[in-house]
């Protein structure tokens, strides 16, 4: 199967699917942040007697609070979270805080009642320790893959098309977020950025047993074409790309139809990346190692350049 000179399909097919996340991301809101980078209110509560979630779903709903992500904490407990419980606006008034007490109340007897609040301050700095972690993540990377790769000609080439990739596979989570978020308000929560700490590590490794089989026969065969080299070591490196991203697709797929609700951002955050990631490490990294050889990218701009002197000339004539 001749998968590299079939490459300009795979990288039109790459800038398809990144293109309405990007589109979605420039269109405020970008994304549904919740309360760890916004701010807002946490509450524990712990009831003497087990209630539904379906009915302290309800129950908050009717106080103005449909944004509100619960969490089960034991078999009598929540920890919920929601948007900035207001204090009392003057002397009389009743508390947000406590409006939400006693509608709790009408459930079931509360044994513990806590509400803490995250401030804007902490908020901003968790979105730039985010920014920072995977900034100093890539770099790390194209680094560490540029001098592993050491003894083939060119090997920072080897680790920039891997930071591509990667970054590519974050750009397209980030995107689809960004949709399901002005579609049905899906949560970047604090768990979002280990979920795209792991979509790059598992990335990175997906990514460097293609290159380091083409590192490997490029070793043993110097004479050899790098398009050929490329395209032979995909072909060995393709089943055990595809197994092992099926085998965690099917994990994550299984936590998504047993786990709560407070995680189902992170797994399909994790599910986008790995299935993306399992791609972009056949479709987009090794790719790029021929176009680069061959310049390919270098003659298209060229070639749009006098067709964009010539086009003014011939309008003349």
């Amino acid at each position: 199967m001749d998968i590299v000179g079939k490459r300009r399909w795979f990288l039109l097919f790459a800038l398809l699917l990144i293109v309405p996340g990007i589109i979605s991301l420039a269109i405020p809101p970008r994304l549904y942040l919740g309360i760890e980078f916004t701010g807002g209110s946490t509450v524990s509560v712990q009831f003497a007697s087990p209630v539904p979630e379906a009915q302290l779903r309800d129950k908050l709903d009717q106080l103005g609070h449909p944004e509100a992500i619960i969490q089960a904490s034991g078999s009598k407990g929540y920890f919920v979270r929601m948007t900035t419980l207001k204090g009392p606006e003057g002397a009389g008034d009743v508390s947000e805080r406590q409006k939400v007490n006693e509608a709790l109340e009408g459930l079931a007897v509360i044994e513990r009642y806590d509400v803490s609040s995250v401030s804007g301050v902490v908020a901003s700095g968790t979105v730039r320790n985010a920014i920072i972690a995977v900034a100093v993540a890539l770099a790390a990377i194209l680094l560490y893959i540029s001098y592993s790769f050491r003894k083939v000609q060119k090997p920072i080439r080897y680790g920039t098309v891997t930071v591509i990739a990667l970054l590519y596979d974050v750009v397209v989570v980030l995107g689809v977020f960004s949709i399901l978020g002005k579609v049905v308000k899906m949560e970047v929560d604090a768990l979002f950025i280990p979920a795209i700490l792991t979509v790059i590590g598992y990335g990175v490794n997906d990514t460097i047993v293609a290159l380091d089989r083409i590192r490997e026969n490029a070793t043993r065969a110097p004479e050899m074409p790098l398009a050929q080299v490329v395209n032979n070591s995909i072909m060995e490196t393709l089943g055990r790309s595809l197994n092992t991203g099926m085998a965690t697709v099917f994990a994550i797929l299984a936590l998504l139809f047993i786990g709560g609700e407070s995680l189902r951002p992170f797994l399909i955050a994790l599910l986008i990346g790995i299935i993306v990631g399992t791609f972009t490490s056949i479709g987009i990294a090794s790719q790029l190692l021929v176009v680069w050889e061959r310049g390919e990218f270098t003659k298209l701009l060229r070639r749009r350049g006098q067709v964009t002197q010539t086009t003014p000339a011939e309008g003349r004539a």
